[in-house]
């Protein structure tokens, strides 16, 4: 049986994923409990500081790293580097 290796990529970005998922994460619950709760002013805040944070964070490891989104949600550079970064069930 075939183990599936998983491509090497440096602790950064390992780093910057995590983050991205742990914002992610939050933004879903925020997105959920304003759903519910349209008038509490702290959580709109907190989710549009985070929604751009995560934003920015994107655009950076995006940059150094290449897509998370295929189907034109991210840009590439040439050559095309979806095929070039880790497939999710890699990481």
């Amino acid at each position: 049986m075939n183990e599936v290796t998983k491509p090497h990529c440096d602790q950064e970005y390992y780093d910057m994923l995590e983050k991205l998922q742990a914002l992610d994460f939050t933004l879903v619950e925020l997105n959920l409990y304003l759903d519910t709760h349209p008038g509490d002013l702290a959580a709109l805040q907190q989710f549009n500081q985070l929604a751009l944070e995560r934003r920015h964070l994107a655009e950076h490891f995006q940059h150094l790293y290449g897509p998370l989104q295929n189907f034109g949600h991210s840009f590439s550079r040439y050559p095309w580097e979806w095929v070039n970064v880790p497939w999710p069930w890699q990481v």
